[in-house]
């Protein structure tokens, strides 16, 4: 039914007549970038130089496994419908409607199997179309990515764009139609010489894949050939051309292929000699590599990620977020944005790819991360076991803070005052006469005061202690000079230097007179 909607309402008169519309100049259409591979340079042909053809080329190892693991990493990778709020904060939408046709874009073909065909067409051609189908509502339930090759972008004299599609039975298309630009969505590699032409990354190394293939090809051969050069059989005189050629017959036929290893029977002065150069003359190994680096410097892969040495220094988190980062994200952001724009996605939401499958960590580093989270108040306890796949627990949707922390708020509130780090006993006006809580201060003589709610005579008691233990001792002399003892001085009531003799009677005093506050505390704190 979608697909004669769709028919119908080309039909309806949207398509220009078709002498308005002009194919745009590019190797797409039934050639995508085969014609541009034709000849690597110009007088490539005359030369005798030529490129492989494009299946030769998707065959060569460094290619495959590039256009391979790129569309199997990005397909692995679950749709999203995000909402958006003023705070600019995102959520996801839980079971919106046009999520379904995300989840089973066609009758043939999952998720995965779709977004995997999707990105192997833009790697492989630099172009991705996609079919969009409507039901009477306009609304898409069906969407089918087209094969490039039979896909031609066309202008109108005012510039809109239409697109010309070949029979395809398979995406519902029975023969050849010209559809708007609002019924295809157009994902384009980087664009070159025009704004509807994407440049394929085989553009840049189809030099270097028919490279490869010919290093192994002729390596094949060596190893056919029992791992022995070809060689010329020379003569000391001259010999004639029909024995010449009766000699390399015989020679092809007795020693070449599976005959190799035959011993051979030479008369006359025969001699054999080797002609192609050896493979460890050739570097072959140090040739291949190159153009394996070089297919994955042109579709931007870490050389890891197909086979090359590990980085060392990194760890596997490090490593996945550079691979997204440098290769990734700029395919997945833009398949994010045609999304939006051919399923109209309202301004306030948009459709987001999970990256979590991509960037997955280890389960002790996952487990420490949202650990931080929660103790540094950024997470609510139930959001970081949504996270581990854990269920929710009462009073876990609240973010929670130590009581020893306070808020910015309070601290300028007490930088504020004359005297920030005052901690005296009692309350001021400005605190509506609400006591203050113990703690520790010191004076500008450097005398530790402690301030214990109730027990204020003790703590001053302590602190005239504090300062006769700290006193210094200076000696006591008779009248013709001698030294008879010595004492401590101190400032015990704070009202002058006093004497203190080495019986201590008055350190005595004091001792008494913290007992007694502490008894006089006990009584004020149990009453």
């Amino acid at each position: 039914m979608a697909n004669k909607s769709l028919i119908a309402t080309l039909a309806a008169g949207i398509i220009p007549k078709m002498r308005t519309l002009t194919a745009v100049p590019s190797g797409t259409g039934t050639g995508g970038w085969y014609s541009i591979l034709r000849e690597s340079f110009g007088g490539a042909f005359q030369s005798g130089i030529s490129i492989d053809n494009p299946k030769n080329i998707l065959a060569f190892s460094a290619v495959f496994a590039s256009i391979t693991v790129i569309a199997s990493d990005i397909a692995k990778l679950r749709f999203n419908i995000v909402e958006e709020d003023e705070n600019g904060i995102t959520t996801k939408v839980k079971n919106p409607e046009k999520i379904k046709v995300l989840r089973r874009p066609n009758a043939y073909q999952n998720r995965i199997k779709f977004i995997e065909q999707w990105v192997v067409s833009k790697l492989l051609y630099g172009n991705a179309y996609v079919l969009m189908m409507r039901d009477e509502q306009r609304k898409v339930i069906r969407m089918h990515v087209l094969d490039a090759t039979k896909v031609t972008p066309l202008v109108t004299e005012n510039g809109d764009v239409f697109y010309e599609i070949g029979s395809d039975h398979v995406n519902g298309v029975q023969k050849k139609l010209t559809v708007p630009a609002s019924e295809i969505i157009h994902d384009t590699m980087v664009c070159l010489w025009h704004p509807l032409i994407g440049v394929s990354p085989i553009y840049a190394c189809g030099v270097s894949a028919t490279m490869g293939n010919k290093i192994q090809a002729n390596s094949t051969n060596f190893f056919d050939n029992m791992s022995r050069p070809s060689g010329m059989l020379t003569a000391p005189g001259t010999i004639d051309p029909e024995t010449a050629n009766r000699l390399k017959v015989y020679w092809e036929e007795n020693f070449n292929g599976g005959n190799i290893g035959r011993l051979a029977v030479m008369g006359d002065g025969l001699k054999y000699e080797a002609m192609t150069v050896p493979a460890a003359d050739a570097q072959l190994i140090e040739q291949l590599r190159w153009t394996v680096e070089d297919v994955a410097r042109c579709f931007k892969i870490p050389i890891y990620k197909i086979g090359g040495p590990i980085p060392g220094g990194n760890s596997i988190e490090q490593l996945n977020q550079m691979y997204y980062q440098d290769c990734l994200q700029s395919l997945i952001e833009q398949m994010e944005v045609s999304l939006d724009i051919g399923l109209d996605v309202p301004e306030n939401r948009r459709v987001e790819m999970n990256l979590d499958d991509l960037l997955r960590m280890d389960q002790s580093a996952m487990i420490k991360m949202e650990a931080e989270g929660v103790k540094g108040g950024i997470k609510a306890p139930n959001e970081s076991r949504k996270r581990m796949n854990l269920l929710p627990l009462e009073g876990g949707d609240t973010a929670y803070l130590q009581q020893q922390n306070f808020s910015l708020e309070a601290l300028s509130k007490r930088d504020a005052k004359e005297d920030p780090f005052a901690t005296g006993g009692g309350a001021s006006s400005e605190d509506g006469g609400a006591s203050s809580g113990g703690g520790v201060s010191i004076n500008t003589d450097g005398d530790v005061a402690m301030h214990v709610p109730g027990m204020e005579h003790v703590a001053d008691i302590m602190a005239k202690l504090d300062r006769t233990l700290r006193s210094p001792v200076v000696p006591i002399y008779d009248d013709t000079g001698k030294v008879i003892g010595s004492r401590r001085v101190s400032n015990l009531n704070g009202e002058g230097p006093a004497a203190i003799d080495e019986d201590h009677d008055e350190m005595n005093f004091i001792i008494s007179e913290i007992e007694s506050g502490f008894d006089d505390s006990e009584n004020s704190i149990s009453g």
